[in-house]
């Protein structure tokens, strides 16, 4: 997997917006990915260095539209922790 497969988008909510003041960032990554995998993904796409990498498992939620039922798709998220003094740039203007 390239890294740019392995983090898929970032997420940004309010919860994530308070966790960037302590340096950790969320992402979606891909749901195969390994904790090494992301460390290196994000340290080689950002140039920071990594501390700490969380991964959280979710199931896809049900969901109906008139007749049609069905389930969102399962997601694997990611909190990364970056060492004091360093920031990612992508959420700086957030």
């Amino acid at each position: 997997m390239t890294n740019y497969e392995v983090l898929q988008r970032p997420i940004l909510t309010e919860k994530s917006n308070d966790l960037m003041a302590q340096g950790k960032y969320t992402f979606v990554v891909a749901k195969r990915a390994t904790k090494p995998e992301i460390r290196r993904a994000v340290e080689e796409i950002f140039k920071v260095k990594v501390d700490d990498v969380h991964t959280m498992n979710y199931r896809g939620k049900f969901r109906r539209q008139g007749k049609t039922h069905g389930y969102k798709p399962d997601w694997k998220k990611a909190v990364i922790k970056v060492a004091q003094g360093q920031t990612i740039k992508l959420f700086e203007g957030v």
